[in-house]
């Protein structure tokens, strides 16, 4: 049957109408494609940055665990001043790696996978301050360097975080970027674990050798002209001393000064003052007693006694003076 006017003219506005809709419906789909991949071509971006960044600190810390295995098993044959220098030297970079994994949080990745490597830098970092604090107790070595936080038990702390990294580092490798992120190594803390600082306590070129001494003595006013052990000094009403001691060690090692003065005729009075002080690995201090007051024609003992250690080799830490003072002209 013929199609009337009204008919054929309908037909014609549904297949319009149909071929707009499809246009419609082919754009948005293009665009939808096109945000999807440009949304996961950002987040293969992003990942991928993160990937090349993270693994260059974790590079870093492998190092710092293979440098710090070796320094706790071969470093025998150093001194403690060599040693202590390296232990210096590997703390020295453990502040750098919080700042590297603070500044990986952002953006947020999937499966909070740099939040995670975040927080297990920080706990390493103060797990191997304390282990390197640790050692230089155990060698009784100069250390000041305290972490933000004491782990009681370190190298269980290094282990326990590098077994969850090493399962948490796979967060990436089915996201956009394929990303594929180091593991991380503990044998330095397998070693400590087992070893402790045994070793290195047991090394003779690491054994701490305490020795002290008397450097110099000084005396105001500058004594005259007189024999061996011999102070003998103008009538003048007081005495000033000025001691300078000696840590002959590579350690910490408080010193005791104590200064006696005894007179030895019925002149003068008796003085004594004692002085304490904790001198730095091989360092020297100077220490300024009191002056203590004289009469002419006084004869006095003048002894000076430094304790805390023996005596370095070659040298004392007791000097005995006989004080004599001149008359005075007005006698």
């Amino acid at each position: 049957m013929a199609r009337t006017r009204a008919q054929r003219r309908r037909h014609t506005l549904l297949i319009t109408v149909g071929l707009i809709v499809t246009l419609i419906v082919l754009v948005f789909a293009r665009d939808v494609s096109r945000s999807a991949h440009g949304a996961e071509g950002a987040r293969s971006s992003e990942d991928l940055s993160f990937g090349a960044l993270a693994n260059t600190l974790l590079t870093k810390e492998n190092n710092f665990d293979g440098r710090l295995d070796q320094l706790l098993s071969q470093g025998t044959t150093l001194s403690r001043y060599a040693l202590a220098a390296r232990l210096d030297e590997l703390e020295g970079e453990l502040p750098d790696w919080v700042n590297a994994a603070d500044q990986l949080r952002r953006p947020a990745l999937a499966h909070d996978v740099n939040e995670t490597l975040d927080k297990i830098t920080q706990t390493r970092v103060e797990a191997y301050q304390t282990l390197l604090g640790n050692v230089a107790k155990a060698l009784a070595l100069p250390w000041s360097n305290v972490p933000s936080e004491v782990l009681v038990n370190p190298a269980v702390t290094l282990a326990t975080t590098s077994q969850q990294w090493n399962v948490d580092r796979f967060a990436l490798v089915k996201e956009p970027g394929l990303v594929h992120l180091d593991q991380t190594s503990s044998k330095s803390a397998n070693y400590f674990a087992a070893n402790g600082a045994t070793g290195l306590q047991h090394a003779p070129a690491l054994k701490l050798v305490r020795a002290i001494s008397i450097g110099a003595v000084r005396v105001a006013p500058a004594p005259l002209p007189a024999g061996t052990g011999v102070l003998l000094l103008p009538p003048v009403t007081s005495v000033q001393l000025g001691v300078s001691v000696v840590n002959s060690g590579y350690d910490l090692q408080p010193v005791t000064l104590t200064i006696r003065v005894t007179p030895l005729n019925r002149r003068g009075a008796s003085f004594e003052q004692t002085l304490r002080t904790t001198l730095g690995p091989l360092q020297a201090y100077a220490f300024v007693p009191m002056s203590f007051r004289t009469a002419a024609s006084e004869r006095a003992r003048v002894v000076l006694t430094l304790s805390g250690a023996p005596a370095a080799s070659g040298k004392v830490t007791s000097e005995t003076y006989r004080m004599e003072m001149s008359p005075s002209g007005n006698t």
